[in-house]
C-alpha cells in the first residue's frame, strides 16, 4: 500500500466496532463493554450495563464514513479506536483481548478501502513489554502505521520512564504515535453538564502529556520519535512560552533538559482541531507549518464537519495548507 497520497489526509478519527464479543476472561467485576440497539440504527454503548454513549454508523460503517469524508473534502482517515477503548485499566490479559479485537475491526474497515483508510492501532500500555510486542505486530501489518496512545495510563503521565521502552521501539520503526487526551485530571472542578470534560479538561490533560514528554527528557533522547498530539496539543501552545522562560531563568530546569522546549516542541507534530482561526494561525506561527496535520474528531459530535473552511478562515498561504493537508501527515505516517 505504498503510494501518493493525492487527497487530504485527516489524522484525527476514530472507530467503535458494531459489537463486541462475550467477555473473555476471569474476573466477575469487569467493564468489557457491550453493544445494544437504538433508534434510527444508532446503538448504545454499555458498561456494566449503564449507556455509556449512543453512537451512529458513522463509528463502525465504512461505505457512510467514505461518503462523508467526499462531503468534507477528506481524501484518507486514519483510524483509531474510541479512546476510551484503550482499556489501560484492564487486566493485561483482558487488555490484549480488547486490543486484539479492536486492532482486528480497523484492519477489516482498511481492506474494505485501502485508498481511503488506514489504521493507528492500539497497544496495551499497562503492560509495556506486551505493548511493543503489538506494535511490533502491527508494524508488520501493512495496514497500520502506527499506535493511539492515551497521555496518562492509570494516572501515571506518559513521560514516566517505565513507557519509554514504548516510544523508543516506536522510533526504531518509524511508527506513528496519535496522543489523545484520556481521563483528565481537574473534572471535580468542573460545573455544568458531563460533555466539559471534552471542551474544557481535555486541553489541560494534553497539555500536561506534552509538558511531561519534554521535561522527562524522552523526546531529548528519541529525537526522530514521530509523534503527534490531539486538538492542537490543547493548552501547550500556552504552556510553552512559560516552561521556554522557567528553561532559560531556572537552573534545574535548565540542567535538567539538554535543548530549549521550543526546539523540542518543533519537533513534535499537532492537529488542526482548534476551532478557531486565530489559534490555528498561532499555532503555524509557534510550531511551524511543517507540524501541522489536519484533524477532525470525525464522527463524534464536536468534530470538525468542514475542515477544508475551517483551514480556509485561518487565511494560510497555499503552500502552507498544502504542507498541512498532504506533506506533513504523508511525512508522520510514513509515505514520505
Amino acid at each position: 500500500m505504498r503510494y501518493e497520497l493525492t487527497g487530504v489526509v485527516d489524522v484525527h478519527t476514530h472507530i467503535v466496532p458494531a459489537d463486541f464479543p462475550a467477555y473473555p476472561g476471569r474476573h466477575n467485576n469487569h467493564a468489557w463493554p457491550s453493544m445494544c440497539e437504538a433508534t434510527c440504527g444508532h446503538r448504545h454503548i454499555l458498561i456494566r450495563g449503564a449507556i455509556f454513549r449512543t453512537l451512529s454508523p458513522a463509528a463502525w460503517d465504512a461505505e457512510r464514513r467514505i461518503a462523508e469524508m467526499d462531503r468534507a473534502g477528506i481524501g484518507l482517515q486514519a483510524l483509531s479506536p474510541m479512546p476510551e477503548l484503550l482499556s489501560y485499566w484492564f487486566d493485561p490479559d483482558d487488555a490484549l483481548a480488547m486490543a486484539e479485537f479492536v486492532n482486528a475491526t480497523i484492519a477489516a474497515m482498511v481492506d474494505a478501502a485501502p485508498h481511503r483508510f488506514v489504521g493507528l492501532g492500539m497497544v496495551p500500555l499497562q503492560d509495556p513489554d506486551r505493548a511493543i510486542d503489538v506494535l511490533q505486530a502491527l508494524m508488520r501489518d501493512a495496514r497500520f502505521r502506527g499506535i493511539e496512545v492515551g497521555t496518562n495510563v492509570n494516572g501515571v503521565p506518559i513521560g514516566d520512564a517505565r513507557f519509554e521502552p514504548l516510544f523508543a521501539e516506536a522510533e526504531r520503526l518509524g511508527a506513528a504515535v496519535f496522543v489523545h487526551a484520556l481521563h483528565p485530571v481537574g473534572d471535580e472542578r468542573l460545573i455544568g453538564p458531563p460533555l466539559l470534560k471534552a471542551i474544557v479538561s481535555f486541553p489541560c490533560e494534553t497539555a500536561f502529556a506534552v509538558a511531561s514528554l519534554i521535561t522527562g527528557g524522552l523526546l531529548s533522547r528519541h529525537p526522530r520519535l514521530k509523534i503527534a498530539f490531539s486538538h492542537g496539543g490543547g493548552a501547550f501552545a500556552s504552556v510553552l512560552p512559560r516552561l521556554q522562560h522557567g528553561w532559560k531563568i531556572l537552573r534545574p530546569l535548565a540542567q535538567s533538559l539538554s535543548e530549549a522546549p521550543i526546539e523540542i516542541a518543533r519537533r513534535l507534530y499537532y492537529d488542526t482541531l482548534v476551532y478557531d482561526a486565530a489559534t490555528l494561525r498561532h499555532l503555524v506561527s509557534l510550531f511551524g507549518a511543517e507540524q501541522l496535520l489536519v484533524g477532525t474528531d470525525y464522527p463524534f459530535e464536536i468534530h470538525d464537519r468542514d475542515p477544508l473552511g475551517s483551514l480556509a478562515a485561518a487565511g494560510l498561504p497555499a503552500e502552507v495548507e498544502a504542507l498541512i493537508t498532504r506533506d506533513n501527515p504523508a511525512r508522520f505516517l510514513g509515505y514520505r
